[in-house]
């Protein structure tokens, strides 16, 4: 799937992401009929991204986001009670989406080689299209409630605990190199972040999504592709110290 096919695809995920919301919030959202709550829901956050990626969220007053969105203040409470309730719906909708996008394209069969280059562009993918909200979830983490937070990092590792899998199938398939996979996943992690971290950087050197989504695919590969004819190809590995015992041990920040 190239990006604009993949970009169609979200696009219509988030439209069923909008109504999920309002299905999951009818009893604390005021407004009764689902096509207008829908279309608001989907203003109210995008707008919420927007001013929040611009001067920080807690910066963000009911003025910034009534402006933004045309809305009033009271018609805005309609659908939160609070900033911090805002906050929360905010985060959970972008990890349901991200959660969803990356279960239906990576998890499954196939090989640890196929899986690897579809993790990296789907997640670049996924970033680009949805860069206000990973910006936002990164740089907001830390105002967080406790509940969110927690919520939010074990998330972040599910991510790495992905690219952890994917190579540790690769190692047991004799096509990966046995590494530190813990660490690599981690820095694979890092590696995607900087992308929607550090966009305008790349904007300005004209780097597409997808030139970048292939140079990182080439770097991993080149430090963990087994050569088709190496030596020994095919002997099992035993690099017991490129085993962690936990996925769950450490996290990039």
């Amino acid at each position: 799937m190239d990006f604009s096919e993949f970009q169609k695809y979200v696009d219509g995920s988030k439209e069923e992401l909008y109504q999920k919301t309002f299905s999951e919030n009818q009893k604390n959202i005021r407004v009764k009929n689902e096509k207008t709550a829908v279309k608001n829901l989907e203003k109210i956050c995008c707008a919420a991204l927007k001013i929040s990626n611009r001067k920080g969220y807690h910066s963000m007053t009911m003025r910034d986001l009534s402006r933004e969105t045309g809305l009033s203040a009271g018609a805005l409470y309609a659908y939160f009670s609070s900033k911090e309730d805002l906050l929360g719906m905010l985060q959970r909708q972008g990890r349901a989406l991200v959660r969803k996008v990356l279960e239906k394209h990576v998890c499954g069969k196939g090989s640890a080689a196929e899986k690897l280059r579809t993790a990296v562009r789907i997640h670049l993918y996924i970033s680009e299209i949805m860069q206000p909200w990973f910006y936002f979830s990164y740089m907001e983490t830390k105002n967080l409630g406790e509940k969110e937070r927690k919520t939010a990092i074990e998330s972040e590792l599910e991510t790495e605990k992905m690219f952890y899998d994917i190579l540790i199938q690769g190692e047991s398939e004799k096509v990966f190199f046995p590494r530190n996979h813990l660490l690599s996943a981690a820095i694979i992690k890092s590696v995607l972040q900087e992308w929607y971290l550090k966009r305008w950087k790349y904007a300005k050197r004209n780097i597409s999504v997808e030139q970048y989504a292939e140079h990182v695919i080439a770097f991993i590969e080149a430090y963990y592709r087994v050569p088709e004819h190496f030596p020994g190809q095919g002997m099992p590995f035993t690099s017991e110290c490129c085993r962690p015992s936990s996925c769950s041990e450490g996290r990039d920040g």
